[in-house]
């Protein structure tokens, strides 16, 4: 019974997907959510690139490996700090694209940080990102201490 229940599932999903069933709904999800499949990408790209070491609640390790949490969102009210977390080796060398990585960067601020974000936050964009990366942090604690404060963790 098990193996003819499977077989029919299998047909069934075959015949969905052949007849575009599948790849029309999620289409359709696209439309109607776009903010929940382009915030889904950059929590998949957090977790692939940024978990290793920040782990996947973004607490980190401290105090080697900074915590993702508050702090991050009391930097972007001070202009020199608002393109740190882009500009570090971990974020400016890393594969992702200057698209990703803005997307990454938002969704840190907006999932760790909302409360302590500015009111008047606006998201880092790509051309920003872009920008940034091209004056990648070589020792990012220095850069932090003077424009900002030692890392208290």
């Amino acid at each position: 019974m098990a193996c003819e229940k499977m077989s029919h599932n299998k047909l069934f999903a075959g015949v969905l997907f052949k007849r575009g069933a599948i790849p029309l709904a999620l289409s359709l999800l696209m439309i109607v959510l776009p903010g929940a499949a382009h915030s889904a990408t950059a929590r998949i790209n957090y977790l692939l690139h940024c978990s290793g070491c920040h782990l996947p609640g973004g607490q980190g390790n401290p105090p080697n490996v900074p915590t993702l949490h508050q702090e991050l969102g009391r930097m972007m009210g001070v202009a020199a700090m608002r393109t740190y977390l882009v500009r570090v080796p971990g974020s400016a060398y890393s594969s992702l694209s200057d698209e990703e990585l803005a997307a990454v960067a938002n969704w840190i601020l907006e999932e760790f940080n909302a409360e302590t974000l500015p009111a008047d936050f606006v998201p880092l964009s790509t051309t920003e990102v872009t920008r940034a990366r091209q004056e990648s942090l070589s020792d990012p604690l220095r850069y932090r201490i003077e424009h900002w404060q030692d890392y208290e963790p």
